[in-house]
């Protein structure tokens, strides 16, 4: 078997390079990515890139189709990933995220490839009172990464992609220690709060719900759909990846972080405007399409696991909100010192199309 996975050097690809290779030594997995991320390290372990067969350089807005030559499975991971950071780039997000993310799975198609895995995200379903929502209810996408990630999916479904089985996973909002820590996700961020200031700072009022997946997790669901038989779903599948009882109002993740922190207080801004982003989901679909690969972390043990690594590391940076652990920031440097342009292309010396190691 032969893999390729897109953004691998990002949050989710160092928990997803190490499934698969655990779980297919024989593979030959390679991974394709430009770079923006590539030192935000946060482990003191072997470099991630060191269990692919070969590590790729290059933006997917030009991925090289021989890249494609013999590959049996693609997992797009590489994106503009969250909303902050797809308001500020929303050109760029619609670029890389849908418009990058569809060539690369028609070179697949022309190429043979047999399974296309998309990463797209829960987010599509914005704001939805009252019941989990599942894969056949309206979609109300509020930001342009979550437009970007429902247009992809779209689009997959319309395109003549014949006799290559699709797979957009739906996942819920990411968390989790990680080779390549991201501090802009709503667990990460209390966690690290609680071990910068002893406090967590709510600073909604709490009553926002919010689908959560660790990384691990989102690793197992990943090697389902490189695997994904046909016969179940069918050729194109756009699937909910998490588990119902992960669905949590934001309050009840800043006391789960006190419960695991001793002397960690929580705040709550009860005057706070009310957060547009707020939704149940319903994976019951997934729990029956894949019931050898659902989600078997949990909460509590999430939270010790990035209380444990952040400790390991020292962490006590109170200004960790201006760091490299929050995506955008680092773009933003990057910017600042000329070495991206503001749509987020590479310019002082980067040759990044030709490396290889």
């Amino acid at each position: 078997m032969k893999i390729l996975i897109t953004g691998n050097m990002g949050y989710v690809g160092p928990g997803v390079v190490r499934h698969l290779r655990a779980r297919f030594p024989e593979a030959e997995i390679i991974g394709y990515d430009n770079g923006y991320f590539a030192h935000c390290l946060t482990t003191r372990d072997r470099l991630p890139e060191t269990k692919l067969t070969a590590q790729y350089f290059g933006d997917t807005r030009e991925f090289p189709e021989e890249l494609m030559k013999g590959v049996d499975a693609v997992v797009q991971l590489a994106a503009i990933s969250n909303d902050p950071m797809g308001k500020s780039f929303e050109e760029p997000t619609e670029q890389v995220n849908y418009l990058a993310s569809l060539r690369i799975a028609k070179l697949a198609h022309k190429a043979g490839v047999k399974h296309f895995v998309f990463a797209s995200s829960c987010s599509v379903y914005g704001f939805a009172a009252g019941r989990p929502m599942t894969e056949t209810d309206e979609l109300n996408p509020l930001t342009a990464y979550a437009r970007s990630k429902i247009d992809t999916e779209r689009a997959l479904g319309e395109a003549d992609l014949d006799g290559m089985v699709v797979t957009c996973l739906r996942f819920a909002t990411a968390c989790g220690m990680s080779d390549r820590l991201r501090l802009d996700l709503v667990l990460n961020d209390f966690v690290a709060c609680a071990l910068a200031f002893n406090e967590v700072k709510v600073l909604s009022d709490g009553t926002p719900w919010r689908p959560l997946i660790n990384v691990s997790d989102m690793a197992r669901a990943i090697e389902w759909g490189v695997t994904r038989p046909v016969a179940t779903g069918g050729p194109k599948l756009s699937i909910n990846v998490g588990s119902t009882a992960w669905n949590y109002q934001v309050s009840q993740l800043a006391e789960a972080v006190a419960a695991e922190i001793p002397g960690v207080n929580v705040s709550i801004n009860l005057n706070a405007e009310p957060d547009r982003r707020s939704y149940q989901v319903d994976f019951s679909l997934f729990k029956s399409y894949a019931p050898d690969h659902q989600p078997i972390a949990t909460l509590q043990q999430s939270v010790r696991d990035l209380r444990d690594g952040l400790t390991a590391l020292g962490f006590a940076d109170a200004d960790f909100r201006n760091s490299d652990l929050v995506r955008l920031r680092t773009l933003e440097r990057y910017i600042g010192a000329g070495q991206l342009s503001s749509d987020l292309r590479w310019t002082k010396s980067r040759d990044l199309g030709k490396g290889q190691s």
